[in-house]
């Protein structure tokens, strides 16, 4: 019998290629493995990265697709946790080394040994990269899969394996609760699943905007209040006022005004930002009021499964608009133009049309 098999896909061959359908190779079910038909699979910017090399390291060809979220169609046999019939979910990664001190942890994101991704990653077992979402089916190490709760929504939960626990991370990190008062940089597919979040735990959630065009966007997500941040007054009268900002922000942009705004021992972190920062920092009011900044990339297995129980506890998914494979190219010209509210998942039904 072949240890691999072949499936329907979109994908790309080039960084200059349009996404079209394809076959790839994926390995059989093994022991430890769960295999997934496809349902939903979230549309991240991510997934436009990688398929145009906006990182470098692309390999070709390339099958994004990190939020997916389908139904079991075969396990191996020493899976416990999982049988056909069942809903479940894959995130950001497949595999890790399992043996680090981050891993023990439950941090699997922060392996030392660099987590397998869900694609363009190299799989153990076969030697090749990984493929993604965009597929009708995916197979996947036992301990990477994930239970959707019943009550969710299945298409509107798939941008929660990558949006929802990008941001519910920090949120837990820094024990946001009742009492809390954060800050979300930022409203798009990441801003509005922290506001959402964030007032499930509790929070008092203010959103930051440059202009006042989606005030009653973030009220409608549960914001408690907005402020322009090119109001200067505005961000005046909000000085110390944060205990935690979470910066949603992919491209360059002044931390300065932002820092001004936390409150004694607050925290700024970056979720949506990879690079270099400009302009230069001012530290004087980190040094004065231990301020600090900091980073989060998605959250561990069990971090990721505690999120979406929460969900599946306070009804919280995600803003989406539905649409075929066919439609994805389109669909990462609108991303770029931020026309989405507030993620694209597809419907893998229309991979078989």
């Amino acid at each position: 019998m072949s240890n691999t098999q072949q499936t329907k896909a979109f994908g790309t061959e080039a960084a200059d290629a349009a996404l079209q359908a394809m076959n790839i190779t994926r390995r059989e079910v093994l022991s430890d493995d769960v295999e997934i038909e496809i349902l939903y699979c979230g549309v991240c910017h991510s997934d436009l990265h990688t398929a145009r090399n906006d990182w470098g390291g692309t390999v070709y060809p390339a099958v994004p697709g990190h939020e997916i979220v389908g139904r079991v169609s075969r396990v191996g046999s020493a899976v416990s946790r999982f049988k056909a019939g069942d809903l479940a979910a894959v995130g950001c990664m497949v595999d890790s080394c399992g043996e680090c001190g981050n891993c023990k942890k439950d941090l699997e994101q922060y392996c030392t040994k660099g987590f397998t991704g869900t694609y363009n990653g190299v799989d153990k077992h076969l030697g090749a990269r990984t493929y993604g979402g965009y597929s009708e089916k995916v197979v996947v190490k036992e301990h990477f899969v994930l239970k959707v709760p019943a009550s969710l929504d299945l298409a509107a939960t798939a941008p929660l394996l990558c949006a929802g626990i990008t941001t519910w991370s920090p949120l837990r990190h820094w024990k946001v609760g009742k009492g809390s008062t954060i800050a979300v940089v930022g409203l798009g597919g990441l801003g509005h699943m922290a506001i959402k979040l964030a007032r499930g735990l509790g929070a008092h959630v203010t959103l930051f905007s440059r202009t006042p065009d989606k005030k009653q966007d973030a009220l409608d997500l549960g914001a408690d209040d907005i402020i322009i941040s090119t109001d200067d007054a505005a961000m005046e009268a909000a000085a110390g006022r944060f205990d935690l900002i979470i910066d949603t922000v992919p491209y360059v942009h002044d931390l300065n005004p932002y820092i001004r705004t936390l409150s004694a021992s607050g925290t700024l972190v970056l979720v949506g930002f990879l690079g270099k920062l400009e302009p230069m920092l001012n530290t004087a009011p980190m040094v004065i009021g231990r301020k600090a900044i900091s980073g989060s990339l998605i959250g561990g297995i069990a971090e990721t499964q505690e999120m979406l129980d929460f969900c599946g506890e306070h009804n919280i998914s995600s803003e989406i608009e539905l649409i075929n494979i066919q439609d994805i190219n389109e669909a990462y010209e609108r991303m770029l133009k931020s026309d989405v509210r507030y993620r694209f998942v597809i419907d893998m039904a229309s991979l078989k049309q």
